[in-house]
Order: structure tokens, then C-alpha cells, then sequence
């Protein structure tokens, strides 16, 4: 017979976006999905979103639950701050090039033309 008293937070919906879209959106605390979607999450914890796509530099992104102010919100269930969670992915740097060392400038050649008399 299971429990009334549950130890595991009632989870939350909540959407996930990055720019571009296609980026992989982990959350700290364990469900992850491909932009654009959304994961259902602990409702009364802050956490994280990390946001990974090759060629872009990761971005992590905090989240919290948010009590609603006004009392006719009460019963809307929680809202997270912020909400979408959404990623503007940077490009990533060009990698450094290994071993490779820039020639020195070649100095003028001077043409051996004979001076006239």
C-alpha cells in the first residue's frame, strides 16, 4: 500500500529553449532534453540548466521556484524565475593551433641591376 506521505517533491513542467535550437539542456537535477522541449523538475528546489551544442561555447542557466504574490494565483501551481529557460549559445572560439609558428616577414630582395655610367 504506498504512502500518503510521498518524499518525492511534486515535479513541475517546465520549458526549455536555446538559440540556435538543437542544443542538448541538462538540468542538475537529472532530466535533460533537445531544445526546443520541455522536463518535469522538482517544484520546490533551485536548480540548474546547461546547455551544450558543438561549435558553442556551454552556457549554464540558474532556475528557481517562485511563490506566487497575489492570492488568486495560489492555485496555479509553481512558476519558475525564469521561465521559459532559454540560452543564447555563443560561438566558440576557433581551437589553438599546436606547433605551428608564424614565419618571420622575408625581407625585400634587391634586384642587382648595374648602375648606368
Amino acid at each position: 500500500m504506498p504512502s500518503l506521505l510521498s518524499s518525492t517533491p511534486p515535479a513541475t513542467t517546465i520549458q526549455l529553449e536555446s538559440e540556435p535550437a538543437g542544443a542538448d539542456a541538462r538540468t542538475s537535477v537529472g532530466p535533460g532534453c533537445r531544445t526546443p522541449c520541455s522536463v518535469g523538475v522538482p517544484s520546490t528546489t533551485d536548480f540548474t540548466v546547461t546547455f551544450t551544442l558543438a561549435g558553442f561555447q556551454p552556457l549554464t542557466v540558474p532556475v528557481s521556484p517562485v511563490a506566487p504574490t497575489d492570492p488568486r494565483d495560489v492555485g496555479q501551481g509553481v512558476r519558475f524565475d525564469p521561465s521559459p529557460v532559454f540560452a543564447q549559445l555563443e560561438p566558440a572560439p576557433p581551437p589553438p593551433t599546436k606547433g605551428k609558428k608564424r614565419a618571420a616577414p622575408k625581407a625585400p630582395k634587391t634586384s642587382a641591376v648595374p648602375k648606368e655610367q
